[in-house]
C-alpha cells in the first residue's frame, strides 16, 4: 500500500497538509480529487488546505497551494508562513528564503515559530462601493492581496453571520468569476482589529485568513489613516502583525508576521485518499 509523508500545520488557526513533493510523491492524475479528500475532516486527515512544495530554478522553492475543495489558489498568507517553517525545518531552505507562488515570489523570515513573510503589492483597491444583497445594500470594500478580498466594517464581529453573508458576497456577480473571499472587520483598539472571514474554496468561516488579515488592515489603515503596524486578532484568538509602507494611496512593502505551529507528522496510506 502506497504511503505519504506529511506535516500538518497551523497558522493561527487556518491548518493545512504539507507534502515535500520535490520527488513528485503526489501523483498528478486525478489531483484535485486527491487533495479535497484527504482535506475532509473526520474522514481523512482533515485540514483547510494543502500545500506541495516542489523543486524550483534560482530560488529555494516552489509550491502550490489548494483549498480544501481541489481547487487551486494564487496565495495564502497563513500558508506562506508555515510552507517556510517547514522548508527551513527540512532543510530545503535556510531562515531567510524565497519562494515562487501564482501571485509572484515571496520571501519569508523564520524565528523559531514565529515567521515573516513579504507579501506581493496590493492590487485593485476600491473603497466605499454598494452592492445589493437579499436583506438590502451593503458598503464594502475590495483589495487583491494575493486573492480577491471584500471586506466590510461591523460594529460587533460576534453578532455577524459570516457563513451567510459570506456565502452570498462571495457569489456576487460583482465578482465573478473568479468569486472572492469576504471579511467582516471592526477596531479593538486604535491599533488592532478584530475579523472573521468566510473563505472562498473552504466555503466556510476559517479560523484565520492572512490574505483577509492584510486586506482589513490595509483598507483600515486607509480609511483610518492608520501607521504601521496594525494587530489582527483572528476568529481562533490569534494575533497577526500586519507592516505596511503607504504613498499616495498605494500600499507597498507589506510584510505579514504570525505563528506557525507544527501540529504533527504522519504518514498517510491509500485509505486517507480511495
Amino acid at each position: 500500500m502506497k504511503k505519504i509523508n506529511f506535516y500538518k500545520m497551523s497558522g493561527s488557526g487556518n491548518d493545512f497538509i504539507i507534502i515535500d513533493n520535490r520527488d513528485n510523491v503526489v501523483e498528478e492524475r486525478n489531483l484535485s480529487d486527491f487533495i479535497s479528500t484527504v482535506c475532509r475532516r473526520k474522514m481523512s486527515v482533515g485540514a483547510d488546505g494543502l500545500i506541495l512544495i516542489e523543486n524550483a530554478e534560482n530560488i529555494d522553492f516552489k509550491w502550490r497551494f489548494y483549498n480544501s475543495d481541489g481547487s487551486r489558489a494564487e496565495m495564502c498568507g497563513n500558508g506562506a508562513r508555515c510552507a517556510a517553517r517547514f522548508a527551513y525545518i527540512n532543510k530545503i531552505a535556510g531562515p531567510e528564503m524565497s519562494f515562487e507562488t501564482d501571485a509572484g515570489i515571496v520571501s519569508a523570515q523564520v524565528k523559531n515559530d514565529l515567521v515573516k513573510v513579504k507579501m506581493t503589492d496590493e492590487k485593485d483597491l476600491k473603497l466605499d462601493f454598494t452592492i445589493d444583497l437579499e436583506d438590502g445594500p451593503v458598503t464594502v470594500s475590495s483589495v487583491n492581496t494575493g486573492v480577491p478580498h471584500v471586506t466590510i466594517p461591523v460594529d460587533s464581529i460576534d453578532d455577524i453571520e459570516v457563513v451567510k453573508l459570506g456565502r452570498e458576497i462571495r457569489y456576487h456577480e460583482k465578482f465573478t468569476p473568479a468569486g472572492a473571499n469576504v471579511n467582516f472587520f471592526c477596531p479593538v483598539k486604535e491599533d488592532k482589529i478584530a475579523i472573521r472571514t468566510y473563505e472562498r474554496g473552504v466555503e466556510d468561516e476559517t479560523l484565520a485568513c492572512g490574505t483577509g488579515a492584510v486586506a482589513c488592515a490595509l483598507v483600515y489603515a486607509y480609511k483610518a489613516k492608520m501607521k504601521s503596524p496594525i494587530s489582527v486578532r483572528t476568529k481562533s484568538g490569534g494575533w497577526l502583525s500586519i507592516y505596511f509602507e503607504e504613498k499616495e494611496g498605494a500600499f507597498y512593502n507589506i510584510y505579514l508576521e504570525g505563528d506557525a505551529r507544527i501540529i504533527y507528522r504522519g504518514e498517510m496510506s491509500e485509505d486517507a485518499w480511495k
